[in-house]
Formats: C-alpha cells, structure tokens, sequence
C-alpha cells in the first residue's frame, strides 16, 4: 500500500532542492525563463544554512551580504547577528519575486519515474508527496553533513566535543580549556572568540595554516575558483574556496593573536579522558574538543541516479555556451550549485544563472524527443 508521501503532488519542468544562496539564484534566473518549478527547503524559516550560524557571529565577521541577483542587499552593521540579518533578507527576496518555495520538505531520494528509461522524468521523493520533474537543480549545500575525523580514543573524553555545527558562542566554553581543532575560517574565528574568556585555547591542525598578507584582488579570487573548478570537472571530491585563499585576520583579531591564540601545534595522537596526546609526546589537557573540520555535501539523496566517479566526487560539465560546470556528467538532467566552485556566494550566483538555463535547455530536449 503506497503512503500519502509516495502521491505525486504535481509535474513541473524543474524542481530546485534547497533555498540558500545558490537555489535563490536558480529560482530567480527560473522565473524570469518563465519556467514551471518548485523549490522544496528542508529548513522551517527562509535563511539557509545562515538561520543556523552561531549567535555571535557577526556581519563584521563575514564581510556583509553578497547579492542575490535582482535585489541589492540591504546595509547592516556590523555587529549585528549575520543569522538575523541574512535571512531577513532572503525572506524578503523569496516575497518579492514570488519564488514557489514549500518548506519544510525533506527530500529523501530522487530517482527515474521509468527505471527503463534513464533519460525520462524523475520523481521527487520527499516526506510531503513526491513532485514528478523532467530536470532537477540540487542546491543542498554542506550544513546538514558536518564532518568528525576519527582519532584513537575519542570514545573515552570525558569532557565535551562538539562540531562547528553546534557551537553557539564564546559563553559555552568561557572557562575551560579548549583545543580547537582545524585549519579553515571558522577555527580561526572560533579561537579569536574564545581567547581572554576560555582558560586556555590550543589550536591544532594536520598542516601549517596558510596566511595572506596582501589583498585578496579579484584576480586571486578567480585563480582560487579555478582550482576547485579543476577538482570538479575531474571528479574529485571538491575543496572548499577557502581551502585555496588562505587565511586573513580581521581587525576583531588581532587581540586574539596578541594574546598567543594563534600558535599552531601539529595534529594530536591521541584524545585521552582528560585532554589529548599531543604528537611529540606531551599531554594537554582538555575540557572540551572543538571539530572545526568542515562539512562534506548533501548528495545522499541522488545515490539513485549513480552521479559519482570511482573517485568519489560528481563530475561537472558546462554546457554549450557556458563557462561554469553544473551540470552532472553522468546525467544531464541534474545540476548541481553551492558544490565545488559554486561553494562560495558569489560563484553560486554564477552558477544559479548557468544551472537555470541548462536545466531549461535539457526540458525543452526531452519534449522534442
């Protein structure tokens, strides 16, 4: 007996999964294609991933917003909470052009409405009704998949761990030793955080952090999505932009690194109940473990339609006459934005552009076929 979520709701030619930077993008360049679509968002609220930001980070913190195509971004402090102010303005973008989202919507599996026909519909399937689409633009992006490496004795800490994805401020931890763990943008916000309040902060990585003294040019921008583009076309999994730009400290951290909280020791051993083994034989002790280790995409849902190479990664392709990569090489049917090069906001602007019209290009291919 089928169950009310396996009903088909109803036909459109696109389905966008996810309503954050990238899929806000395609459902703007969508409805100006005059395209019949839906965006199906996980989340209760407009917002994304950002409605999901620890408290304090700030809008001085992440350099402002980066425009939506169609709507300048509206002016905000920068002491202001960026969890507040980036969806207020996505809820404000969603109302303005009208963009068909329904949330909440969890998408389980996508997969061929025809298992003999590999190039016909798919079906939607979620827990509110499956929607029967003829292209899909996966714009689910990395929150939902934070990642925890596994070290010998993690089992055993008696103190607390937690991932970038759970922390909620500096007042958690005030007091406490902490290791903070990772080589990205958040570890070093996290530690500028937590230094003066934390009882003492250690901070560890697999490799030496790399530090950019000059300005980050639009040149430099450019050659860091290059590389990550390169990662996609080949099929590897992708590395972040960050992973590429190297690191900056921001004028709210410079104290944090007066006070010593930027002093990199290479990766522990060992994680023991009372702190971690350090690599040349010293103990830290350690009230709580902080996994600044970045997230992996959410792409558990398309297993169906086999997209990834051997090598683990989705091979992109860009189509005719665009430049950027979003369409699977494995099935033209799907786009994928907000992964790989598209990771950042602007280039997911980009890519939200190029993903809307190949996705309407393989819609009007299968209805001349």
């Amino acid at each position: 007996m089928s169950s009310p979520a396996d009903a088909v709701r109803d036909v459109v030619d696109v389905v966008v999964i996810g309503a954050g930077q990238a899929g806000l993008s395609a459902a703007y360049h969508l409805r100006r294609l005059g395209a019949r679509f839906v965006v199906l968002d996980a989340n209760p609220a407009p917002g994304g991933a950002w409605q999901h930001r620890w408290r304090t980070l700030t809008m001085a913190d992440v350099h402002g917003i980066a425009k939506l195509p169609g709507l300048d971004a509206p002016h905000a402090d920068g002491d202001t909470a960026a969890r507040d102010t980036v969806p207020a303005y996505y809820a404000d973008y969603e109302d303005r052009f009208g963009l068909p989202v329904v949330r909440p919507v969890r998408v389980r599996r996508v997969a061929n409405a025809d298992p003999a026909e590999p190039t016909g519909d798919l079906l939607v399937h979620t827990d509110a009704g499956t929607w029967r689409t003829r292209a899909l633009i996966n714009a689910t992006g990395t929150w939902e998949r934070p990642f925890w490496p596994s070290y010998p004795g993690a089992a055993t800490f008696r103190g607390r761990q937690l991932h970038t994805h759970d922390y909620t401020g500096p007042d958690e931890l005030a007091g406490l030793d902490v290791v903070v763990v990772g080589g990205g943008a958040s570890a070093v916000q996290i530690l500028g955080e937590l230094a003066g309040g934390a009882a003492s902060t250690t901070w560890v990585t697999r490799r030496e952090p790399v530090w950019r003294t000059d300005d980050f040019d639009p040149a430099a921008g450019r050659d860091a999505v290059a590389l990550v583009e390169d990662r996609v076309r080949r099929g590897l999994p992708p590395q972040s932009v960050v992973s590429v730009t190297g690191l900056a400290l921001r004028p709210q951290e410079q104290r944090a690194a007066a006070l010593g909280a930027y002093e990199r020791h290479p990766m522990f051993t060992a994680i023991e109940p009372e702190g971690v083994r350090m690599a040349d034989g010293t103990f830290r002790r350690a009230d709580a473990i902080v996994w600044a280790t970045g997230f992996r995409a959410v792409l558990d849902h398309l297993a169906p339609l086999r997209l990834r190479e051997t090598s683990g990664g989705v091979r992109l392709v860009a189509r005719e006459d665009a430049h950027t990569p979003t369409t699977a090489a494995r099935d033209h049917r799907v786009q994928l934005v907000g992964y790989g090069p598209s990771a950042s906001t602007i280039g997911a602007n980009r890519a939200g552009r190029v993903a809307a019209r190949s996705a309407l290009r393989e819609v009007e291919r299968t209805a001349v076929a």
